[in-house]
């Protein structure tokens, strides 16, 4: 694929990940169509990414509507069917307090932008991807996909199921040409990072994490997974037996809240 061919669509643009990874993809002869909620800074980030050279158009239809998405990416396939499809765009929710699960009408908003929308980006853009006989989808996930967390089991389960459905659509597409890749961030810096309870260990800044996501989809590598300390850990959570896990995640400040 030849970069002067090159468009990148980017969900989530005006986060941090989302963000970082427009600014590592700008460059002259790629096309960047960015979405995101926050208007000013998706403006801000779309004139930066345009200061390096980069074709750029800001989006900000709803994701979550069903056919104003199926409308807005039929638009799109049709004038400019994306190479690299990243969905970027999430939320995290956590428990109350003690015995208390995440508010529903929370859980229910973040399992429809983490889970729901990707799984519709994908229904509706990969025909045409299968079509064209390449392209590739960028789904990003969690390393709390691998073990659901006590004080975030909403997102956790939002990530896993993410996770799973990437995994299962890479098989699915890999004989018509089309790549699925999944990212399994640990702690990038970001509002929504901070927000989260528990230790950050390993917190990497958003540049650092697009980078490597950038390098990863370039290879089409199956998983991305970072940082490598972390992704272990969370990996042996998963293989361990049940009980023990859950005791490890209590010891490591993870637990359910007091």
């Amino acid at each position: 694929m030849s970069t002067r061919e090159r468009t990148v669509l980017i969900t989530g643009a005006s986060g941090a990940i989302g963000g970082a990874l427009a600014r590592a993809y700008a460059a002259p002869g790629t096309r960047l169509l960015l979405h995101g909620r926050r208007v000013e800074a998706l403006e801000a980030l779309a004139e930066a990414c345009r200061a390096r050279g980069a074709e750029v158009e800001s989006h900000d239809a709803p994701l979550t509507d069903d056919s104003a998405l199926r409308r807005w990416l039929e638009e799109l396939a049709a004038r400019c069917l994306p190479d690299i499809i990243i969905a970027n765009a999430g939320q995290n929710h956590h428990v109350a307090g003690p015995g208390e699960l995440e508010p529903w009408e929370g859980v229910s908003d973040l399992l429809a932008i983490n889970l729901r929308v990707p799984m519709a980006m994908a229904n509706i853009l990969t025909p045409h991807l299968v079509r064209r006989g390449s392209g590739q989808l960028v789904l990003i996930s969690s390393l709390a996909a691998w073990h659901g967390l006590p004080a975030t089991p909403g997102y956790s389960a939002s990530k896993a199921g993410l996770k799973a459905f990437g995994e299962g659509l890479r098989g699915h597409l890999a004989p018509h040409g089309v790549g699925v890749t999944v990212v399994m961030p640990g702690y990038v810096s970001s509002p929504m990072c901070e927000a989260m309870p528990g230790p950050k260990p390993w917190e990497w800044p958003p540049d650092k994490a697009a980078r490597v996501i950038q390098a990863g989809i370039a290879r089409n590598r199956p998983r991305i997974s970072f940082p490598f300390p972390l992704s272990l850990g969370c990996w042996c959570l998963a293989v361990l037996p049940a009980a023990l896990s859950q005791r490890l995640l209590g010891l490591m400040g993870y637990g359910s809240p007091p």
